[in-house]
């Protein structure tokens, strides 16, 4: 399937990228991570710790997203 993403609307585009993702997540156990994924996670795990990163509120985060789509 060949997708003609420049005549799609940005809202025709999410929906069909939401489809995509949860056709991929049904699987989701049969997906291994990638080996850099483990070091990626711990590297971000001690910048939290030393409070050199901070996590957002994802509730939050999902209203920033949806204001720069918008």
């Amino acid at each position: 399937m060949n997708l003609d993403l420049k005549q799609m609307s940005r809202e025709d585009k999410l929906r069909a990228m939401h489809s995509l993702w949860e056709d991929l997540a049904r699987d989701d156990d049969s997906i291994e991570s990638p080996a850099w994924h483990e070091q990626a996670l711990r590297e971000t795990e001690q910048r939290v710790e030393a409070e050199a990163e901070h996590g957002r509120d994802w509730e939050e985060a999902k209203k920033d997203l949806r204001k720069r789509m918008a």
